[in-house]
């Protein structure tokens, strides 16, 4: 009889591709169906469903997915079975078997975004992978500031990379903090909100910095929601220091 199973997934989104499946590319979803239908044995080709596409460098922490699995097998049997199979830089951190009206992407009612700043003043050859690099110092002060106009329902155009076809720029973020990590001298950003545009969350962390810098003022996410002009945010953090944290569902 053939189940849902639901699974969270880590990953280190270095030498992937993006998450969707492209035709001679390594991605993970194309690694998820792979280790699926070999394990499944059948003619009938199993799809990977996901909450949401992550791009070429960027990181998970809870990425979900879902699939119909053919064979009767426990939750944990499944993990296990996953992970016997998948790449070392591709985990299932949770794996449970779900009803059918479930679906990775259409419910899901939020995500959780995490962006890490390196400000060493060179590149931290260790970190080159996992951080962004803002050598300035920024006023953090500043940025915390900025962080309330960056909460609720906005029209983020701004904030949206160019060649997005999708109809409304409307998000609404329920949650927006920075800290500073002293030890390893980062700033880490965390974004909570009903969904986020391609690129939103890196031009975000870009606009934060240079708010930080003192290179526009602290209320300039104001009067960028009321532009509507990506070429007015300017900036777009590296991919390889955002990281999709968790995925909410009912």
């Amino acid at each position: 009889m053939t189940k849902r199973y639901k699974i969270t997934i880590a990953y280190d989104g270095t030498n992937f591709a993006g998450f969707q499946s492209q035709p001679h590319q390594r991605t993970v979803q194309s690694v998820l169906e792979r280790a699926v239908n070999k394990m499944s044995k059948k003619d009938e080709f199993i799809p990977i469903f996901g909450s949401g596409r992550t791009d070429s460098g960027v990181h998970a922490l809870g990425q979900v997915v879902h699939f119909d699995f053919p064979h009767e097998m426990s939750a944990d049997s499944m993990l296990k079975a996953l992970n016997s199979m998948l790449p070392l830089d591709c985990v299932v951190v949770d794996c449970e078997i779900v009803p059918d009206d479930f679906h990775a992407r259409f419910t899901t009612h939020g995500k959780r975004y995490m962006y890490r700043v390196s400000q060493s003043y060179f590149v931290d050859p260790f970190k080159r992978n996992y951080t962004g690099h803002y050598k300035y110092p920024v006023n953090l002060e500043k940025i915390k500031a900025a962080l309330p106009d960056v909460i609720g329902t906005h029209d983020f155009t701004s904030f949206c990379a160019s060649g997005s076809n999708v109809k409304s720029h409307v998000r609404t973020i329920y949650d927006a903090t920075v800290r500073r990590d002293e030890v390893q001298n980062e700033l880490i950003f965390e974004f909570a909100g009903s969904g986020f545009l391609y690129n939103q969350v890196r031009i975000m962390v870009a606009t934060l910095l240079e708010i930080g810098r003192g290179k526009r003022p602290v209320h300039d996410f104001l009067r960028l929601y009321e532009v509507k002009d990506r070429n007015e945010a300017r900036e777009t953090a590296p991919a390889s220091g955002l990281y999709l944290k968790e995925v909410y569902y009912d």
